[in-house]
């Protein structure tokens, strides 16, 4: 096994090559003269936190780099803002160092996401009886049934409504022998009793055609009609024929289809382009080729713990109730456009999670730290708030190399300042 030896140490000297190279191109050169300035002391070529008060090399055999108080011809090459990094215009263009202006454009966001086709709440209907009894008749008795608006659903026996209608029928009684009667106070009292009970009919949801109907005939009617209250189809039938149902048992469920909800989910950078009203539309696996259009609807106030997504409700018209519920849908948000936005490509961009700064190029090899404030992201640009000016030119590639070389020139700068520390 000797080729582990032999590729241990070409890999050593892999690193050494390297290493010396790195140290050769970003490392702050001698200056041509040091007249009148004596070295504050001297640093490792790549590690600013080693320092010797006297000339030495590091385990690569590399000498210690001299560090010059400001205003030395040794330190002018640190002049402007901390982290300011100054690199041969040949290493520049050895390193790939590219620039790109920052320029006024309009910003637009289309947020493409998926979607699902759920009933519009607003249009369900869940049928509750208001009092006990028993299912004489279900003359809807299918789900996915189609029902117009007031066509009867069942038949109900309830005690407690015959005891309704006979009491209006004793108040409508007790009412026409008393009309004519001298005394105010017994004319009112009967009008009164004949009010609450016709309003304790309605209370139980008794149809106005059976009270019309039980006015005209005195008969009592022992059965409740229950009607569809709209247009739509029955999502659920929550009861059989003879069984016995209390205000808790749900009867039905109906949907009025003409109209429907997607929910889609949109991640937190696109938060700020969504706003309610904006144009959206969806295509379905299901209807190739067809672009549905709705909008946004609802942005809702929370997001979901696991994904990081917010959901966001759309609304669309379907009219031909081609959009089922529970079918996924490819949904596309057009947002509104921002005109005239001052930015930047993206990748000029130097993120460390406390703040964010780009390089800019300064001419002949020098190279300004910027903090920068940023704001909504679209299609390989970010919006500049504040920081740089139009016509200015970042860096977008190679700018990381140039971030550890300032990173390094600030923190020498520093020790010069302080000046103690040395070996």
């Amino acid at each position: 096994m000797k080729w582990i030896p032999i590729a241990a140490i070409t890999l050593a000297l892999g690193f050494g090559s390297g290493y010396w190279l790195a140290a050769r191109q970003l490392g702050p050169k001698p200056p041509a003269t040091t007249a009148g300035c004596e070295p504050l002391f001297y640093r490792h070529p790549m590690n600013p936190s080693i320092t010797s008060k006297t000339p030495t090399k590091d385990e690569m055999g590399m000498d210690y780099v001299p560090v010059y108080p400001l205003g030395c011809p040794g330190a002018a090459e640190a002049a402007g803002p901390p982290g300011t990094v100054v690199i041969d215009p040949t290493v520049v263009q050895t390193i790939g160092v590219r620039t790109a202006g920052v320029v006024r454009r309009d910003f637009s966001h289309p947020i493409h996401t998926v979607g699902r086709v759920s009933y519009d709440e607003d249009l369900l209907a869940r049928l509750h009886p208001k009092t006990e009894g028993w299912v004489e008749k279900l003359y809807v008795s299918k789900t996915g049934q189609f029902v117009a608006r007031d066509a009867m659903l069942l038949s109900l026996y309830s005690p407690q409504l015959v005891a309704s209608e006979q009491e209006y029928l004793l108040a409508l009684k007790s009412l026409r022998i008393l009309k004519d009667s001298p005394f105010a106070d017994i004319r009112r009292g009967a009008r009164e009793l004949v009010r609450s009970s016709r309003e304790r009919l309605e209370l139980l949801d008794v149809p106005e055609h059976q009270i019309h109907e039980l006015e005209q005939t005195g008969r009592i009617m022992k059965s409740l009609h229950i009607h569809s209250p709209f247009d739509g189809y029955v999502v659920n039938v929550g009861v059989r024929e003879g069984q016995y149902v209390t205000p808790q048992t749900e009867l039905y469920l109906i949907a009025d289809l003409s109209k429907v909800w997607v929910y889609a989910d949109i991640y937190e950078y696109e938060l700020p382009w969504v706003r309610v009203g904006n144009p959206a539309e969806i295509t379905l696996t299901a209807v190739p080729g067809r672009v549905f259009k709705g909008k946004v609807v609802y942005v809702y106030p929370y997001a979901d713990p696991k994904t990081r997504t917010v959901k966001v409700r759309l609304e669309f018209a379907n009219p031909d109730l081609t959009l089922k519920p529970e079918l996924f849908a490819n949904a596309t948000i057009h947002t509104r456009p921002k005109p005239g936005v001052l930015a930047i490509p993206s990748e000029a961009v130097v993120r460390t999670g406390l703040k964010d700064h780009v390089f800019v190029a300064k001419g002949e090899g020098r190279f300004e730290p910027r903090i920068v404030q940023l704001g909504v992201p679209a299609s390989g640009w970010v919006e500049v708030l504040a920081g740089l000016s139009e016509g200015e030119e970042v860096v977008v590639s190679g700018q990381f190399l140039i971030d550890s070389e300032s990173s390094l020139r600030e923190a020498m700068r520093k020790f010069g300042a302080v000046g103690h520390g040395h070996d």
